[in-house]
């Protein structure tokens, strides 16, 4: 029995001195945000759908090779009750999602192209509430970060590629509507985040909604999530952000903002907190036209009951 029980020993020890195998550098970098590094590993792979967001003149004149041209309407509607930037019904959506180019095992990353990060980030909730958020992720500080680091760009044409997706597993509470949110004022657990900029927060009016904001929510303007080099701040920051705003560890993040576009910035920053988050889609454009709806105006907040 001893030359077994020292072959034993002899087999635990180099066990012991063996590194654990890395995961997949893909698998590893992978997630709601990526690195221009990462992204520039991955250009030959076959699985990788890139979607630039942004002008369209501005992408014909350079975009990272490979990428498809993608405007907000593409992947939303005005809805018939009026509402701007709203999710298209699920199989409309596939549908939009398969001419992009997008299948099931696709990896999507999305880039802005200029200096408007919130488009791009709309079209990766939208990804996200289709039921592909594993699978897509917004490419850190995008193109302008890009082509610092020298990276190549180009004005050559995309070849046109569909797509084929399943049946898309949306993912129903990321989206909610007024009367949630007015049913969760002030509940424990929930923080209603008004992203837009301090100013309309505060009041006064703009454009054809009433001044101020939804009573009880907090302000995180979307501008403060990345830097100025429009990169997503680091965890410590965004924690920083969050914790100076009110919002308590745990809480689900109720964001909104005029209609849908730019709260997508914070929940995307909440995501990275890990916070469970949700989207009132159709954000004050909706809650300021129901006039049943309180409102509120300056910096303080109240319950709205």
């Amino acid at each position: 029995m001893r030359p077994i029980v020292f072959l034993l020993a002899a087999l635990a020890a180099l066990a012991i001195n063996v590194p654990a195998r890395p995961l997949p550098a893909q698998r590893a970098a992978f997630g709601p945000v990526v690195t221009t590094s990462w992204l520039a590993s991955q250009l030959e792979s076959p699985s990788l759908v890139l979607l630039h967001v942004g002008e369209k003149a501005q992408y014909e004149r350079e975009h990272i090779p490979g990428a498809r041209f993608v405007d907000l309407h593409d992947v939303a509607w005005r809805s018939p009750d009026g509402l701007d930037l709203e999710l298209l019904p699920a199989d409309t959506l596939r549908r939009r999602l398969e001419a992009l180019g997008i299948s099931d095992d696709a990896r999507v990353v999305v880039y802005f192209g200029q200096d408007w990060v919130t488009p791009a980030t709309r079209i990766l909730y939208t990804l996200d509430w289709a039921g592909l958020g594993a699978r897509s992720a917004l490419l850190d500080g995008g193109l302008p970060a890009w082509k610092r680091e020298g990276k190549p760009v180009t004005a050559a044409a995309s070849p046109a590629r569909a797509g084929r997706l399943s049946t898309l597993a949306t993912r129903a509470p990321l989206v909610v509507d007024g009367d949630w949110v007015r049913a969760h004022i002030g509940q424990p657990g929930f923080t209603i985040v008004d992203a837009r900029a301090a100013r309309f927060y505060e009041g006064p009016q703009h454009g054809g909604h009433r001044a101020g904001h939804v009573p009880g929510a907090v302000n995180i303007p979307f501008s403060e999530i990345v830097d100025d080099r429009l990169r997503v701040k680091d965890r410590a920051q965004l924690e920083a952000l969050f914790r100076e705003a009110g919002v308590k560890p745990g809480d689900t993040i109720v964001a909104y903002c005029h209609i849908g576009q730019q709260a997508t910035a914070v929940v995307l920053a909440a995501r990275l907190l890990g916070h469970d988050v949700t989207l009132y889609d159709g954000s004050f454009n909706d809650w300021s036209r129901r006039t049943s709806f309180p409102v509120q105006t300056g910096k303080e907040r109240g319950s709205g009951r």
